[in-house]
């Protein structure tokens, strides 16, 4: 497909354990293009994180990753997973090109150094080793994000900002190299809703302004609903429906989809019985070959749905599941 940013394939992410191999990551793939936000969701544990920090190549040695993942810039396409842990090559592309915003903005920073200090020594890292310059360069980049008064800003603590103003100076430095892909880990979990509304707001301006692709990681659907072009379903290290967003709320088609938009509260709902999907997610180590979902699903076929595990299938255009379902029948009765 043309102007892709990143194309993963086949990620696989193993740890090592005593008690056997852990595989948080279970052959995934997917494909975020230009000016274009992907949503990753499912539920704490289910390998959203892991997957987001194998693509920009820190996750912890004990982590064996194997697949592909495809940075395209400027027409050409490298290998991420190709590149030395730690090395040149990796580092030059690390937070220039590909940049994060983590969930947590207070541990992202550290309480002894100003927050312009930080930002600038990034820039001094990847644009100019001038220090006048890269001062110069940070106070714009506070002020592009909505941090009132930046000059004075510029020479305060962490502790001096508040959680909404933080998140907006580790978003200014995520975006400070103008990066092709900004991959955001539940950036606005820790802000108040008021706050939340705004930081998504801005997100939305700065990817029209620079052409970002976004990689988008929550378990918050109401944000998927707002934020989000295409969302990437995960459960058990696996993505188990891929689809627009519109299509995602509107025909949602793998049984644990189903389950997650069951169990929001909507507006207008009054006092309805949320939806509970039965039993509890099992660890991901020496896992049956069978659907995944299969202990916890309530359409399973015991014939069928325990023979192997499904791999996912276009059932309309864009929209891909892994289900044995009859899926083409249930979207034509989903649409009359």
């Amino acid at each position: 497909m043309e102007n892709n940013v990143v194309v993963v394939e086949n990620l696989k992410i193993e740890i090592k354990l005593d008690e056997g191999i852990l595989t948080p990551v279970r052959d995934i793939s997917f494909a975020i293009r230009e000016n274009e936000t992907l949503g990753l969701v499912g539920e704490s544990g289910c390998g959203k994180s892991l997957t987001s920090k194998a693509i920009m190549g820190i996750n912890d040695k004990k982590c064996i990753t194997t697949g592909k993942i495809n940075f395209i810039e400027e027409g050409e396409s490298r290998n991420l997973l190709e590149m030395k842990f730690g090395g040149t090559e990796i580092r030059s592309i690390r937070g220039k090109s590909v940049s994060m915003i983590f969930q947590e903005p207070m541990s992202s920073f550290s309480p002894l150094f100003t927050i312009g200090h930080q930002i600038s020594e990034f820039v001094r890292i990847h644009i100019t080793k001038d220090k006048k310059k890269a001062k110069e360069i940070s106070i714009e980049a506070m002020r592009r994000v909505g941090i009132a008064n930046p000059e004075k800003r510029f020479n305060q603590y962490p502790h001096e900002f508040s959680g909404g103003m933080l998140q907006r100076a580790l978003i200014a430095m995520a975006l400070i190299c103008n990066p092709k892909l900004l991959i955001a880990d539940e950036p606005t979990t820790a802000l108040d809703v008021t706050i939340q509304a705004q930081i998504l707001e801005l997100m939305k301006q700065l990817q029209k302004e620079y052409n970002m692709a976004i990689l988008y990681i929550t378990h918050d659907l109401g944000t998927v609903a707002r934020i989000c072009d295409r969302v990437a379903v995960m459960y058990l290290g696996k993505i188990v429906e891929i689809a627009p967003v519109k299509d995602i709320f509107k025909n949602p088609l793998h049984p644990y989809t189903i389950g997650l938009l069951g169990s929001v509260h909507k507006i207008g709902g009054g006092h309805e019985r949320l939806f509970s999907i039965e039993g509890t997610v099992p660890l991901a180590m020496n896992l049956e070959n069978k659907c995944s979902f299969y202990d916890r699903c309530i359409y399973r076929d015991t014939e069928i749905c325990s023979a192997a595990e499904p791999c996912l299938r276009e059932v309309e255009e864009g929209h891909f599941v892994a289900c044995y379902r009859d899926l083409p029948s249930l979207l034509k009765q989903n649409s009359k």
